[in-house]
């Protein structure tokens, strides 16, 4: 059986963001064409899909770590260096409030459960979101290329 971790990691971000567009409950709210991601960035993104790669992305990395994620763990994820002129740069932690919104969908989508105490974690839909998804993936590479027919 194919996971989602066999498969490069750029397609099944893609591919799982545009699965997640069917979602209804999964929609940016009216400020994330206009927020920045993080104290550390310069300007918004410029991907107007940028909430479903987002989420996605964290799908992708609730599946990796099999334990679960907190709020704090993914602002850290998320992070980066600021940009403060002439002085040395240091790192600072991505926006809070967009995480904490993708998971409440995420949650109310029914593809990650709430751990108390503990974090977020993938539920049984979510886990089998990525891994059908990652399997469609591997059959289009076989198509693309014989030699991972061993993978199948």
């Amino acid at each position: 059986m194919v996971t989602a971790l066999e498969v490069p990691a750029d397609l099944l971000i893609k591919r799982v963001a545009e699965k997640l567009k069917k979602y209804e409950q999964i929609k940016p709210p009216a400020w994330a064409y206009f927020v920045k991601t993080g104290v550390h960035k310069e300007k918004p993104p410029e991907d107007p899909d940028w909430w479903y790669v987002r989420a996605a992305s964290m799908l992708r990395k609730m599946y990796k770590s099999g334990e679960p994620i907190g709020i704090e763990t993914f602002r850290t994820i998320y992070g980066g260096r600021q940009n403060r002129g002439s002085a040395p740069e240091h790192f600072r932690k991505g926006s809070g409030s967009i995480v904490r919104k993708i998971l409440q969908q995420l949650e109310a989508a029914g593809l990650v459960v709430k751990v108390p105490g503990k974090g977020r974690t993938l539920s049984p839909a979510g886990r089998s979101l990525l891994d059908k998804t990652a399997k469609e993936i591997l059959q289009e590479l076989v198509k693309e290329r014989k030699d991972l027919e061993i993978y199948l």
